[in-house]
């Protein structure tokens, strides 16, 4: 489900064959095999497209160019990608890839100034109301 375009693994019944590198406890890398059965692609794209016909916005259509493409033979293949952000995030010892990310709508503003209460803004004292409390 994670992974839909991994291969179904060979041996054990309800994995698939991908793995993730780590290191000092921060992924860096994903990898798998790439599923190159169009039988096999063509299911899941039919469930996919199941999917959409019940609501859900993010399931997809039937893609019959890239079904035909495996259908005349893609060899075994494998991939493995390590996004810039990952390694920065590791070089810089970087906990959260928030941190390291170069959009700075992704990125939480700490320049931020609290936001001020109504009495500040008008620029007056407050003063309790009696029968409330107050801290």
């Amino acid at each position: 489900m994670m992974s839909p375009l991994a291969k179904k693994h060979r041996q054990m019944t309800g994995l698939c064959e991908r793995f993730e590198a780590f290191v000092c406890t921060k992924e860096i890398t994903n990898a798998y095999t790439e599923l190159n059965d169009p039988f096999d692609q063509r299911m899941r794209f039919e469930e996919q497209a199941n999917q959409k016909e019940q609501g859900d916005d993010e399931a997809q259509m039937i893609d019959e160019n890239f079904c035909q493409s495996l259908e005349y033979g893609l060899p075994p293949t494998g991939g493995w990608g390590m996004g810039i952000d990952r390694l920065v995030m590791f070089l810089t010892d970087n906990y959260s890839i928030k941190e390291v990310l170069t959009f700075p709508m992704m990125k939480e503003d700490k320049t931020a100034a609290e936001p001020k209460s109504a009495a500040e803004v008008a620029g007056i004292e407050p003063s309790p109301e009696e029968g409330i409390p107050h801290k």
